[in-house]
């Protein structure tokens, strides 16, 4: 494609979107803009491209990858071997602002604490957005890009990918259609393998010849290079992300906020070893009340970090044999149970399902996580994680960590992304930027 048709494309792009943002109706999404051809490819930039940040490439890799940036060398030339055109960078800001009309779109797949300055740059710009879960680091920063990308009339995606799952759709069908009654209470735990705790910063190593850890580190506190931080122990440190809550909280709860229409919490209280500083928890107990809503009552969930609730101890199948799940999402309700993990799902007990007709499926099967936003952003429609939806998600996992590390039971105030009173939870909602970086 030559310069001149990228052009003549990207404004085009730019005029449906306005136009659509003023025509469209209740049932569509107004920021949604088509491509002149459909044989026209979608030029994406990616920030981040190792790790989860491949797998989003790769995702969206049958659109065309123009340029990538990342702060470890050894990781960006392993992606310019698959994509030798893509132009490369270091640094994700030189990027953005150098080819500022060259692009439509922004892969973000960074460490969490540069989640939000990505992506908030990407969309000032105009560009649409897919960036990896959790959102953002903080509060705030859900927030933020939230009412960024309704400003901008932009196609988000968060990157949930099991949000694209057949199981989650087929539990949200049976919550939705009564299949276990009026639920008002729900249980999520997970027990993965992975530490997220005792991490330590170490100050007697040099950073390796291809990091560079100043860009590393971003909008975060500076300090000497820290070994084994890098490429994923980051998520032990509470200054670049929020343990096990951070990591898994969007992809377990995400199942509830979608069957049961939830939104940000009003009332959050945690539970968890003594707090420390540095180090995110080996275990940590959330309770999160979730005001009625749309016709439902009042939902109370509980998040079980690396602990299994009691209930869950006591579930068993139509042969008494105990049940387990590892992980999982459990829905309680009037007349029975739905118990979830990612890719599959029991109703209970199961005696009393036995010759329960399936409602008739009503939630059509995903074309793909990322093939949802590319083909949102040439055809109309709608993602099923855009920031909306996903901005409240992350808001309430993030108010987990908040109310654990502030000591605090936070009211929270839904309209003003606030805490009712001052203190330190209120406090915690955002943090200081380093000199350079801006939200």
């Amino acid at each position: 494609m030559n310069s001149r048709s990228t052009v003549s494309r990207r404004s085009f792009l730019k005029q449906s979107s306005l136009a659509l943002g003023a025509s469209a109706g209740a049932l569509h999404f107004p920021w949604i803009a088509k491509a002149q051809s459909p044989n026209d490819k979608l030029q994406i930039a990616a920030i981040g491209t190792g790790g989860r940040a491949a797998a989003n490439v790769a995702g969206a890799s049958h659109e065309a990858i123009v340029a990538m940036a990342d702060v470890d060398s050894n990781t960006l030339d392993a992606a310019a071997k698959k994509l030798p055109d893509a132009r490369k960078y270091r640094d994700f800001r030189v990027m953005l602002e150098k080819e500022a009309d060259k692009i439509d779109a922004v892969l973000v797949g960074t460490p969490d604490h540069t989640h939000a300055p990505a992506a908030a740059m990407a969309l000032r710009m105009g560009k649409h957005v897919y960036c990896e879960k959790p959102l953002t680091h903080t509060v705030h920063e859900a927030r933020v890009l939230t009412d960024l990308a309704k400003q901008k009339q932009l196609v988000t995606q968060m990157g949930t990918q099991i949000h694209a799952g057949n199981n989650y759709r087929r539990v949200v069908e049976l919550i939705q259609s009564g299949a276990i009654g009026k639920v008002e209470r729900v249980h999520v735990w997970v027990s993965i393998g992975h530490s997220y705790s005792d991490g330590r910063f170490t100050t007697n190593t040099q950073a390796p010849a291809n990091l560079d850890w100043d860009l590393w580190l971003g909008p975060a506190p500076e300090r000497p290079f820290t070994e084994g931080v890098h490429p994923f122990n980051w998520r032990r440190f509470w200054d670049y992300g929020n343990g096990r809550l951070g990591d898994f909280g969007c992809h377990y709860m995400d199942l509830a906020h979608w069957a049961l229409d939830l939104c940000q919490p009003t009332h959050i209280e945690s539970k968890g070893p003594d707090v420390d500083l540095i180090s995110t928890p080996p275990w940590l107990e959330v309770d999160y009340k979730h005001p009625a809503r749309n016709g439902r009552g009042p939902v109370h969930l509980t998040w079980h970090g690396n602990r299994k609730p009691d209930i869950a101890k006591t579930l068993k199948d139509a042969e008494r044999n105990p049940i387990n799940f590892g992980s999982a999402v459990l829905f309680i309700g009037e007349k029975g149970m739905v118990i979830s993990d990612y890719g599959k799902h029991l109703l209970l007990p199961e005696e009393t399902y036995r010759d329960f007709k399936r409602p008739d499926e009503f939630i059509p099967n995903s074309i793909g996580h990322h093939k949802e936003w590319t083909e949102a952003i040439r055809n109309g429609g709608k993602t099923t994680c855009n920031f909306d939806y996903s901005g409240a998600l992350t808001e309430a996992v993030l108010l987990g960590s908040v109310s654990y590390r502030s000591g605090e039971a936070i009211e929270y105030v839904v309209e003003s992304a606030n805490t009712r009173t001052p203190g330190k939870a209120r406090d915690m909602l955002h943090k200081e930027y380093r000199k350079g970086w801006y939200l």
